[in-house]
């Protein structure tokens, strides 16, 4: 295994097709591919599969993608070292949701803190409503919530990332060794609603067009409570591969199962005021989610997906 591969995998996984991450990286198709199988051959395991929407990790695949991107993130922090850190100085006040705070931002707060160390970020945790009234009134310099999620028109987004919603099932769950479950096979089971950031909501965008009702057995804000109670076997539920892990804190594994209807993505990005003048602080905050997420240089070690 080698940082070549690496690198060829996740630009695939992110951009969901080897003729775009060929293209994204100016390299044959064919590179990709002998890559792909090369790295199949080392793990003994099957890394995508092909859908119609292009090339869909497998279960062991989207956990390659996690340690992949720490590899390459170690890498490119490594060939950092000795280039020095910026001088910029200055407070920003940040506003962020529950679900970014969890699991998006924090890495890359280390990140700006090691590279910006006279840089102030000040971070509060709000709901969506709240940060957008929040932008609006020069409370908060920029935002960093779901963007799939905000409504107000004065305000201009950037998205950074799309996380693609899959079924949660027990290991051992029928559904997922039939490998893809209908809306209809959904809609039998007890399910588990998360209800932070707007997550029922959100739901009735996929729900409502099947003209079926999920039989929710318990609603809760806690994504920790949703994994256990799917890994125990209390129920299943629909959530972005962002926030999934395959353990629950008890240690009881969960699977992932693609559906026959495409779910929409959980989309995270910078919101800031449409006429606001961004100052040099927050001027490198936005550059520095630019530049890790959406430059051809980074494409393949950003979440895309």
């Amino acid at each position: 295994m080698n940082l070549r591969q690496l690198k060829y995998f996740l630009a695939t996984a992110e951009l969901g097709q080897v003729s775009r991450a060929a293209s994204e990286l100016s390299i044959s198709q064919s590179s990709i591919t002998t890559a792909i199988r090369e790295l199949e051959q080392e793990m003994d395991t099957i890394l995508f599969v092909r859908t119609a929407h292009g090339m869909e990790p497998t279960a062991s695949g989207r956990e390659l993608v996690g340690a992949a991107r720490d590899v390459l993130e170690k890498v490119n922090i490594a060939r950092n070292i000795g280039q020095g850190r910026s001088e910029i100085e200055g407070t920003i006040n940040i506003a962020a949701t529950y679900t970014v705070i969890g699991y998006f931002l924090p890495f890359h707060l280390d990140r700006l803190t090691h590279r910006f160390p006279k840089l102030d970020i000040r971070i509060s945790e709000l709901n969506r409503e709240s940060i957008e009234e929040g932008l609006m009134t020069n409370r908060f310099d920029m935002a960093v919530l779901l963007t799939s999620n905000t409504a107000n028109p004065e305000l201009e987004t950037e998205t950074l990332l799309r996380s693609h919603r899959r079924l949660w099932v027990p290991q051992n769950h029928p559904l997922h060794q039939q490998g893809r479950a209908t809306f209809e096979d959904i809609a039998k089971e007890d399910y588990i609603m998360l209800t932070v950031d707007e997550a029922a909501n959100t739901s009735m965008k996929y729900w409502g067009p099947t003209g079926l009702t999920p039989n929710i057995k318990l609603r809760t804000s806690s994504t920790e409570a949703v994994r256990s109670m799917v890994a125990n076997g209390q129920g299943i539920t629909i959530l972005s591969d962002m926030v999934y892990r395959p353990w629950s804190l008890e240690g009881r594994r969960i699977g992932t199962v693609a559906t026959d209807r495409e779910i929409p993505s959980m989309d995270v990005g910078l919101a800031w005021r449409r006429t606001q003048d961004m100052s040099e602080p927050v001027r490198v905050f936005y550059d520095y989610f630019m530049d890790a997420f959406l430059s051809p240089q980074m494409s393949q070690l950003a979440g895309r997906s």
